[in-house]
């Protein structure tokens, strides 16, 4: 499949702010690095990469109705903080907007949030590059995960969710269970590794 990302570009450019815009297209040049570095699928990774927020400047509300009307399941965090259904929201409007339909890209724009157990390659090259793309600046050991990112994917992404707990226990942000659910499994594969 080959995709046309001047076109997609310039469709996801009326839906974005300018920030939310220059971060999509960071996180598809750092997933193509990542996926020239790992021997993932280049296109796949930049598609992913570019439309992972293309929710994220929707109303909280409207993300609740796509969700309810479209029967996608909110998580009790969803409805408290509905600025979390940006990813699962997004895969929807990357299929029904974007003519995305490989699931392996709708999997990787659902989870960049939160992450999942059992992570393929792609969600986690995704995951990773919205973290560590080149405007991000506030993150805590960004420079080290950066590195890291090329060395070790799974060393990354584990430092990653550890550093993202450790912000979500220290600020007032509702928690998303599949983070920790994330955490607990990578953890647990770390330890068995061991």
């Amino acid at each position: 499949m080959s995709y046309n990302f001047s076109k997609t570009k310039k469709t996801l450019r009326k839906y974005l702010d300018r920030d939310r815009f220059e971060h999509s297209e960071g996180v598809m040049y750092t997933a193509a690095a990542l996926a020239m570095r790992y021997g993932e699928d280049l296109e796949k990774a930049q598609i992913a990469g570019i439309l992972h927020d293309c929710a994220k400047c929707m109303p909280d509300g409207k993300k609740l109705k796509i969700c309810e009307k479209n029967h996608i399941e909110i998580t009790e965090a969803e409805k408290m903080s509905p600025f979390l259904l940006h990813a699962k929201v997004g895969a929807y409007i990357a299929k029904a907007k974007y003519d995305i339909e490989d699931t392996e890209i709708l999997d990787a724009i659902a989870c960049h949030t939160t992450g999942k157990p059992a992570m393929t390659l792609l969600e986690k090259i995704i995951y990773i590059s919205d973290y560590i793309e080149p405007m991000r600046n506030k993150a805590s050991n960004l420079e080290e995960v950066r590195k890291m990112a090329f060395v070790d994917l799974d060393e990354a992404l584990f430092k990653i969710l550890s550093d993202t707990l450790v912000y979500l226990e220290k600020s007032s942000k509702k928690m998303d269970p599949m983070t920790m659910q994330t955490y607990e499994y990578y953890r647990a594969q770390r330890e068995s590794a061991q």
